[in-house]
């Protein structure tokens, strides 16, 4: 019996997994240097080797984190959960319901707002934070969690990406044939269309979530009381004032590692619904 032929590897595959290596260390090299740091001590940052561990502390120095300054780490944290997940879930929904209805419905000047939205897709969100600002301080909403949560319900690329979705995805006659059942239009959406839908959800879910999560300016703009600050802007306040207390930059490495983890974990949860079919959920067991 003859051994199997050995497969030589292609050239073309070798260099394709050496970029995509690169890559992935690029992009990884910085979260291993955040895992490492936040087990130092402050000292420890500025007299040891960055990508190796030298006084594993990570317990103590999460302890400080979380305690100093009356627990307000925690608080800044509640707060970007509750800034990311209820406006990443109110984005999500909203863009999925304009989606659909610009898909599938005929109504004049759909195209005309479907020009809109791409321009707000090209818009970047830093140039319309001092015009919200400054429409929300004539309703009181600024320094307020309404002033941060009700633009981050806005994804101009959520209803693009939900539209494009559903024109290919949604058959015309399954919303005829839940139509002649007796279904209504609410109905079909929340129990038909949502399940076809869900992975171009689940990707418009985490865009937002990521980027109400990262967002920075919009908080800056809007907010004044430090017990309402996200992560993102309570973290470079410390930051800021670590020249007067120096463990501050300890606090803020700890702060950041603890930042990315909610990242990882939504990444890691929900990932394996990129994968499911177009049409799944929409034919009956």
């Amino acid at each position: 019996m003859s051994a199997a032929p050995t497969r030589v590897p292609r050239p073309g595959r070798i260099v394709l997994v050496a970029v995509l290596v690169l890559a992935a260390a690029y992009f990884l090299l910085p979260v291993y240097w955040l895992a490492v740091a936040a087990t130092k001590s402050n000292r420890g940052l500025y007299g040891s080797f960055g990508l190796w561990f030298e006084e594993p502390r990570l317990w103590q120095n999460l302890t400080k984190v979380f305690t100093y300054n009356g627990h307000i780490f925690p608080r800044w944290a509640l707060n970007s959960l509750l800034y990311a997940g209820v406006g990443a879930v109110a984005a999500t929904l909203l863009s999925a319901a304009a989606g659909f209805a610009l898909a599938k419905y005929r109504f004049r000047g759909r195209e005309a707002v479907f020009k809109c939205v791409l321009a707000g897709v090209l818009l970047p969100s830093t140039a319309l934070a001092l015009p919200l600002y400054l429409m929300f301080g004539k309703i009181g909403l600024t320094n307020s969690y309404w002033g941060v949560l009700i633009p981050s319900v806005v994804s101009p690329f959520g209803v693009y990406l939900c539209r494009i979705y559903a024109e290919s995805a949604v058959p015309d006659t399954l919303l005829e044939a839940a139509r002649v059942d007796g279904a209504g239009e609410e109905r079909i959406f929340f129990t038909v269309v949502l399940r076809i839908m869900s992975p171009a959800l689940v990707t418009v879910f985490l865009f937002q979530f990521v980027h109400i999560w990262n967002n920075y300016f919009l908080p800056l703009v809007m907010l004044s009381d430090d017990r309402k600050y996200p992560l993102t802007l309570g973290l470079v306040t410390w930051q800021q004032a670590a020249d007067r207390f120096p463990e501050l930059t300890q606090y803020t490495v700890g702060g950041a590692f603890v930042s990315v983890i909610p990242l990882a974990v939504a990444m890691l949860v929900l990932q394996r619904y990129w994968r499911t079919g177009l049409t799944e959920g929409s034919v009956k067991e």
